[in-house]
């Protein structure tokens, strides 16, 4: 990735600075980007998602079964690694793959998937696409399990990647909080823990505020102690995969949230 940075100073010093993994150069007046753009100095990530759903419509099996929907699956990840290799030997830029998390997208995606293939059910019935290569959010999985299962891809996806296994309050078990994270330390390259830091400005309430549906199948946040559905008068956090999004989240990815399973 190339990052500008404008300086402060003399006219000169407005020249752009290119960043990637710690090392820049810096740009003379009128200098053209392009010679940067090669010999792997700059890169191109190609993001793909929805592995799981593309896994169950090809084999009729989860990526998870260990058998055909796992190799399946890796086949999928290699010969996606083996196109970006291509096209880096044809044009001299480094392509990587990129375990996208579509944020919002996913509502989109989905919303297009359902208008040309219909709903097919368990894959394109549901308003949201399965983030990257992750299991999907349904699965009853444990946290270690899906841990260990998902970091066999984590190496393909080598433009960016993230696992985190879903969590309910564990203020009171630290010692589980800490053997996940010395799991992930000995086992993956990146992984987080998705924990819920919600509070009600009306009535003081700390702790989870839920989602329901209303009669219009509608999801929403509603604070379980005095019953405030306004959003602007309360806070509620969730990773929306690689980010902490606060009330932010459109009715696709509502529905991944709502649909969550706890992995511990």
């Amino acid at each position: 990735m190339l990052r500008h940075k404008r300086l402060q100073g003399t006219t000169s010093d407005y020249a752009p600075i290119l960043w990637q993994h710690g090392a820049y150069t810096r740009l003379k007046p009128g200098e053209k980007i392009d010679k940067y753009l090669y010999g792997s100095y700059s890169s191109i990530s190609v993001g793909y998602a929805g592995l799981y759903e593309c896994t169950k419509y090809m084999t009729g099996k989860s990526h998870t079964d260990g058998a055909e929907g796992t190799e399946f699956a890796l086949k999928v990840m290699k010969h996606l690694n083996k196109r970006c290799d291509e096209w880096k030997e044809k044009t001299n830029i480094g392509f990587s793959i990129y375990g996208s998390p579509i944020e919002n997208t996913t509502y989109r995606f989905a919303r297009c998937l359902q208008k040309r293939f219909g709903k097919i059910k368990g894959i394109t019935d549901k308003n949201y696409i399965t983030n990257s290569y992750h299991v999907n959010v349904k699965e009853k999985i444990d946290a270690f399990h899906k841990l260990k299962f998902e970091s066999q891809f984590q190496p393909l996806s080598s433009g960016g990647m993230i696992s985190y296994v879903e969590v309910p309050d564990m203020q009171k078990n630290i010692d589980a909080v800490l053997a996940v994270i010395k799991y992930i330390y000995d086992n993956t390259i990146y992984a987080e823990l998705n924990c819920k830091s919600d509070y009600c400005m009306k009535c003081g309430y700390d702790g989870e505020i839920l989602m329901k549906e209303d009669e219009n199948h509608k999801l929403h946040w509603e604070c379980p102690n005095c019953g405030n559905t306004n959003l602007s008068e309360m806070n509620v956090t969730r990773r929306v995969c690689g980010y902490l999004s606060t009330n932010t989240a459109n009715q696709g990815r509502m529905a991944d949230i709502h649909d969550r399973v706890l992995h511990l």
